[in-house]
């Protein structure tokens, strides 16, 4: 049976992803805050600790949106040590199991906002572009052992994390979708199926899943 690992487990997404994969062939693991702060390095070595995982998806986040010189160094540390730093925690501790056994997928929730950032997000922005560097790395150190690495910029989705958004903001964001609609929990978890069991030869991707411009021009 293959083992699934998603961070976040108790996110909107995360549980999406976890119903998604439901089946015969697959051992879920979605754990919450409370069974797996990615922050605390040790609680993870300890939990990927005789786990041999096929399939990693980093989706614990968290915001703490605000002005830079309003931004405190508590928030800042924090919304880094979530969004980067314990993603990059669980990549490094699941990552022996796959590298013996010469397979495995690991699937970065990075965002939008990691190529256009909206003011007052400069902690999240900054953690999600760095986990998009850190996974175009960490794909080509990998590839040779037979591990996939991917990147996921699922758009703005009707989560608990974006409840706070204000009714003004989201139609700002609503007005650069070219669809005119946000995507998704359920779509974003069936294109990560589709991705880990149709795409075996894809790696060091970034798949932005919405229909805002990937770039400004």
């Amino acid at each position: 049976m293959k083992q699934l690992i998603i961070t976040g487990g108790q996110g909107s997404l995360a549980r999406a992803i976890a119903e998604a994969f439901a089946g015969s062939d697959w051992q879920i693991n979605a754990p919450s805050r409370l069974e797996l702060d990615v922050t605390q390095r040790e609680a993870v070595e300890a939990f990927f600790a005789d786990r041999a995982v096929d399939l990693l998806v980093c989706a614990a986040g968290i915001t703490r949106d605000a002005p830079l010189l309003r931004h405190s160094e508590k928030d800042w540390d924090e919304v880094m040590a979530v969004n980067y730093h314990g993603a990059a925690a669980c990549a490094r501790a699941a990552l022996p199991s796959m590298v013996a056994r010469q397979t495995g997928h690991i699937v970065f929730i990075s965002s939008h906002s990691a190529l256009q950032p909206p003011l007052g997000q400069s902690s999240y922005a900054a953690a999600k572009a760095a986990l998009l560097g850190f996974a175009d790395q960490l794909a080509g150190e990998t590839g040779s052992h037979g591990v996939r690495v991917n990147s996921i910029l699922p758009g703005f989705l009707e989560t608990r994390m974006t409840e706070s958004v204000t009714a003004t903001r989201r139609e700002q964001v609503l007005a650069d979708h070219r669809l005119g609609h946000f995507n998704t929990p359920a779509a974003v978890a069936r294109f990560i199926h589709f991705l880990h069991h149709e795409l075996p030869h894809t790696s060091g991707q970034v798949f932005q899943l919405d229909s805002r411009k990937a770039q400004k021009t």
